[in-house]
């Protein structure tokens, strides 16, 4: 008899929403600040940039703002180190965040000049037309490591208080206001005791505290939950791995492909592309809402890297650089209802802000930053920054590209959750019919709720010169996470072998492993992308400075 499929929601812990919202007065020596931003990824910082110069401009006019104390809280050691993307990237928002700058003057690598798209069998790479949403033409290559530092330089020269190293691990609320942040403490051994270098959480507070957080903002989380705000479908998510090669033949275009290594049913694709004549970045997106309980998007990486296409330029090359993230795919149906409360706004990643079809977002979070920056500003000049005030961000947003965006592709990832032909066929439908067909909205359950099955997939054995495993991954994403560190991931008391094994496939770090009949979690392995935190144990902030450093993603 064959067994029933799983269905990852029922093996689920709860989410941990009574440390995560916490109605207690803020500590007697808690840092006080005017705005506080979550995250120094792009939202974070254009939005602290943009109003760090409102506020700049109108003192000099005169406007009677004063000082304004800007923050921005950071969980990695350094600006950049947790920050992975593509990354090809529409300069828009940086034109209007740096008018007097021209492009050339910005953190890119090299405009795009070519590209191709390709279907992939396990032997042939067919090109295929560029679709409209993905050509990236007056785009440019570049590292979200050296965007998110160059932004970080340009904040500090505003007067940006800086952060790094203080993950916001808890709101803390006053009634139905978001009054400020604890952070994580540090120097715990794996028990919770103090260790000699200790530090305890910290209290921040501010008028108005900013999500800013990516994806799978835990508090962002938390306080959608808390505030009982919905989205017409839930959100779904992609597990993103990339590498960066040192390579021997230079790419000379961005390379896109669908199609293989990825069964019929599984949403995804690849992308390559070159980050100078002989450093090229490379990495597999893979839809979390595959029905493939033994999907492992690494290894399905490892495996795409054999195809002659990628083994061409790969081959007698160097892997420098691991990383893996996931990232929001449901687009316009899957926003938040209001991006706002009293206290608080929601930005970039955290509220979903993402364009499948298009591979963008990062110019979408830092438009977000800015508009949210716009609206702090009036609400701090009246006074008043209350949910009705704050409002203006998300009457803002409505009314930008963004969202304009998100809804000409509304149903385009969405069209793909009954198999890839069948998707590509709506997909190219709604291109030409500007997004009006099929009409309405297509429905869709959360990743966890999806059924799962086994499938007969093999991996395979890496050689460490061109394919490399879990283990040899992670060393390359520059985790440096002490072993003694106090377990961050909620696992559930009790994991049947099916479950275990989904999460050890899953995970692209080998924090799970199914080792004499149980689950086995080597904490120190993770890399933050919370991929496991979408289908299984929930992810929670640890101590300051752990996770990845990347250096060049």
């Amino acid at each position: 008899m064959a067994s029933l499929p799983l269905i990852p929601a029922a093996h689920q812990p709860a989410f941990p929403f009574e440390r995560v919202v916490l109605s207690e007065r803020p500590s007697e020596d808690a840092i006080s600040l005017d705005v506080l931003f979550v995250g120094a990824g792009p939202a974070g910082l254009a939005g602290a940039i943009e109003l760090a110069k409102l506020v700049a401009e109108d003192n000099q006019k005169g406007g009677g703002v004063g000082t304004v104390e800007i923050g921005v809280l950071e969980k990695a050691e350094r600006l950049g180190d947790h920050c992975l993307s593509g990354a090809v990237v529409n300069p828009r928002s940086f034109r209007e965040l740096f008018p007097d700058l021209s492009d050339r003057d910005f953190p890119f690598r090299a405009p795009v000049e070519r590209e191709k798209v390709y279907l992939l069998t396990s032997s042939r790479a067919i090109p295929v037309p560029t679709p409209p949403t993905m050509r990236n033409r007056g785009y440019y290559v570049a590292s979200i490591c050296e965007i998110v530092r160059w932004l970080g330089q340009k904040a500090e020269a505003l007067g940006v208080n800086l952060f790094p190293g203080f993950p916001a691990a808890s709101l803390l609320v006053e009634g139905s206001r978001v009054v400020g942040v604890r952070t994580a403490p540090a120097g715990l051994d794996r028990e919770g005791r103090p260790l000699s270098g200790h530090l305890p959480a910290t209290d921040v507070v501010a008028k108005v505290v900013v999500l800013a957080e990516g994806t799978r903002g835990m508090l962002t989380e938390g306080y959608l939950r808390w505030q009982g705000i919905s989205s017409s479908n839930p959100q779904i998510y992609a597990l993103g791995v990339k590498e960066l090669w040192e390579t021997k033949r230079p790419l000379d275009r961005v390379v896109h492909t669908m199609g293989w290594p990825l069964d019929w049913d599984t949403f995804g694709g690849s992308f390559m592309y070159p980050l100078e004549p002989n450093l090229v970045a490379l990495g597999l997106v893979v839809g979390l809402d595959s029905p493939d309980a033994s999907l492992d998007v690494h290894f399905l990486l490892q495996r795409m890297k054999t195809h002659p296409l990628f083994r061409s330029y790969l081959e007698g090359g160097q892997m420098v650089e691991w990383g893996a993230k996931t990232i929001p795919e449901g687009g316009y149906y899957s926003l938040p209802q209001r991006r706002y409360g009293d206290g608080v706004l929601i930005l970039g990643d955290a509220a979903g802000l993402v364009n499948v079809p298009a591979l963008k977002g990062i110019h979408y979070a830092m438009h977000s930053g800015i508009l949210a920056a716009r609206a702090i500003f009036r609400a701090l000049k009246a006074g008043d920054t209350s949910a009705a005030r704050l409002a203006e961000y998300d009457r803002l947003l409505e009314s930008s590209f963004v969202i304009r965006d998100l809804y000409r592709t509304r149903n385009m990832r969405l069209a793909f959750k009954d198999g890839f032909y069948a998707g590509a066929l709506k997909a190219g439908l709604m291109t030409l019919t500007g997004g009006r067909f099929p009409g309405g909205k297509i429905e869709i359950r959360s990743d966890a709720e999806r059924p799962r099955t086994r499938s007969s997939r093999t991996h395979l054995s890496p050689d460490g010169r061109l394919t490399f495993s879990k283990v040899d991954a992670v060393y390359r994403s520059g985790n440096a996470t002490r072993d003694t560190i106090p377990q961050h991931l909620v696992v559930p008391d009790a994991v049947p072998e099916e479950v275990g094994r989904l999460y050890a496939h899953l995970c692209p770090a080998g924090v799970y492993e199914w080792v004499d009949g149980k689950l086995r979690v080597n904490s120190p392995n993770c890399v933050d992308c919370k991929a496991t935190d979408v289908l299984g144990p929930r992810w929670t902030p640890r101590e300051g400075g752990a996770g990845p450093k990347y250096q060049r993603m």
